[in-house]
C-alpha cells in the first residue's frame, strides 16, 4: 500500500485535529520508541532464528 502526498496530509491533520498540536512531539516520540522497539525485536529474532539454522545444520552434517 503506497501513501502519495495528499494521504499523508490528510492523515497528518486527522492526528492534529485528535491529539492537538501540543501532544504531536509526544505522541510522535512515543510511535518513534515503538517502531524503534520492533524493529529491534525483528533483528534479534532473525538473528537468533539463523543461530538455530547454523546450530542445526552444523549437527545434521556430524550426525551418520
Amino acid at each position: 500500500m503506497n501513501f502519495g502526498p495528499t494521504e499523508l496530509i490528510l492523515i497528518l491533520v486527522i492526528i492534529v485535529i485528535f491529539f492537538g498540536v501540543g501532544r504531536l512531539p509526544e505522541v510522535f516520540g512515543a510511535v518513534g520508541k515503538g517502531l524503534r522497539e520492533f524493529r529491534k525485536q525483528s533483528v534479534d529474532e532473525d538473528a537468533e532464528a539463523k543461530k538455530e539454522e547454523k546450530t542445526t545444520n552444523s549437527s545434521e552434517g556430524t550426525a551418520v
